[in-house]
């Protein structure tokens, strides 16, 4: 059975919690070539390096590809979601608050809730790619809590 319910719950509507899961199956569930679909400029730009949005219809999660330029550095920032980067090539660090995590192609490295940060690729002749996953769908579907602050 497949449905869709915009239908939202209170506080006393606690006994219409259901039994059951009722599955949907959304149209799209693949995205080919995510980078093939070309770099989100405006976004990229404000933040300094290049990121491709994966556009699937996740609720919950989001999945980005970000790139770091050779020698290139992400702002400062800050959010209110959590993220897990996988870094797909390159050599370089991560600022989380005042410690430093060094990585390379095959770590993952996690960005805790609202810490400040921003990432570094040490290679001056090639960039960095890695996989960046937040559930930030999540906070902006209970009610726009998913937060970004930009320090440089």
């Amino acid at each position: 059975m497949i449905t869709t319910s915009t239908e939202k719950f209170h506080s006393a509507d606690f006994d219409k919690t259901p039994p059951t899961v009722t599955v949907h199956i959304p149209k799209q569930l693949i995205h080919k070539q995510v980078e093939t679909d070309g770099v989100q400029d405006i976004y990229s730009a404000a933040r300094k390096h290049p990121v491709f949005f994966v556009d699937l219809p996740s609720i919950a999660i989001s999945m980005t590809i970000g790139g770091l330029n050779p020698s290139g550095r992400s702002n400062r920032h800050r959010h209110t979601y959590e993220t897990i980067l996988y870094v797909l090539e390159g050599r370089g660090y991560s600022m989380i608050e005042e410690q430093r995590v060094e990585w390379e192609a095959g770590d993952a490295v996690y960005i805790p809730i609202w810490a400040w940060h921003h990432h570094v690729n040490l290679d001056p002749d090639k960039p960095a790619r890695y996989l960046a996953c937040e559930n930030a769908p999540m906070l902006q579907n209970l009610g726009n809590l998913a937060l970004r602050e930009e320090a440089e």
